[in-house]
């Protein structure tokens, strides 16, 4: 059996929906809100309940697994370190074969980019568990220039710190890497950036919006997200994704995505007509 944690969020239902496409016959999925699965439930999915703060749930959920996809949590610092520890030592426990896990681009303890450090030591902790794994290094999700780009359909302008370039990945490309990896043996251990097609900066991104590109001081752009109601805490991870970029974390775009799925993934310009809509 195959199952997905974080099946009602948008990777992992992405991925839940491709399996049961392919015909996958035993797929289960572990989430917080059995409720919310019920659509998948359904349509044949075993659905049980798991908290990665509680690695009893967990072992239930992940229970008669071959392989399980570990989707990584939108918490930062310890508690996210704990969490997918506890995922982790939950799917070796439960037996399963092989532990996928939604690592990123740019995986590194060093980095300024908060996440980027969470990845590392998870993929620490896979290494630790002693269980084949894949840490799936995903390319910088496209939705997250929503909060880069969204308004400047208003201002005219994208305003942000001096920035590197980025290779802008879609969910669903990303969705179907995934299954690969769940599904066969093409991805063993850490993969190679699995990205979009091509490494842009917000200048380029600008450029294909017809807009201007308006360059700000870091602490211009922290004071401007606090202003817009971005809680203080949560600022400085944002700074942190330009610092990264800027030192080449989230480039050059890598072929490997487009040869898992048999064809170019989405390109930029699509995936920005895609977040504005």
């Amino acid at each position: 059996m195959i199952i997905v944690s974080g099946a009602n969020g948008k990777l992992g239902r992405l991925v839940v929906n491709r399996l049961l496409d392919l015909g996958v016959e035993r797929v289960g999925v572990c989430v917080r809100d059995p409720a919310r699965a019920q659509d998948l439930a359904d349509r044949g999915v075993r659905v049980r309940h798991g908290d990665f703060t509680d690695g009893t749930t967990l072992e239930h959920a992940f229970e008669g697994a071959s392989r399980v996809l570990v989707v990584s949590v939108d918490r930062l610092g310890p508690v996210a370190v704990e969490m997918h520890r506890t995922a982790v030592n939950a799917a070796a426990k439960a037996g399963t074969e092989r532990i996928v896990y939604t690592s990123h681009m740019g995986a590194d303890p060093s980095s300024p980019f908060a996440p980027a450090v969470d990845h590392a030591d998870a993929e620490a902790a896979l290494r630790d568990s002693g269980v084949p794994f894949t840490a799936l290094r995903n390319g910088f999700y496209a939705s997250s220039l929503r909060m880069l780009i969204a308004g400047a359909a208003h201002t005219g302008e994208v305003a942000t710190p001096a920035d590197g370039p980025v290779a802008w990945t879609g969910h669903e490309d990303l969705a179907e890497a995934a299954v690969v990896a769940l599904t066969g043996d093409q991805l063993t251990g850490v993969t190679p950036a699995l990205t979009g097609a091509e490494a842009v900066d917000l200048a380029e991104v600008a450029d294909l919006m017809g807009v201007r590109r308006v360059v700000v001081t870091d602490d211009e752009y922290v004071a401007g997200l606090v202003a817009n109601g971005v809680p203080e805490h949560v600022a400085p991870m944002m700074l942190g994704m330009f610092a990264a970029s800027r030192r080449g974390d989230f480039a050059p775009a890598d072929p490997t995505l487009a040869r898992l799925l048999g064809r170019p993934p989405a390109s930029v310009r699509d995936l920005i007509s895609e977040v504005l809509t």
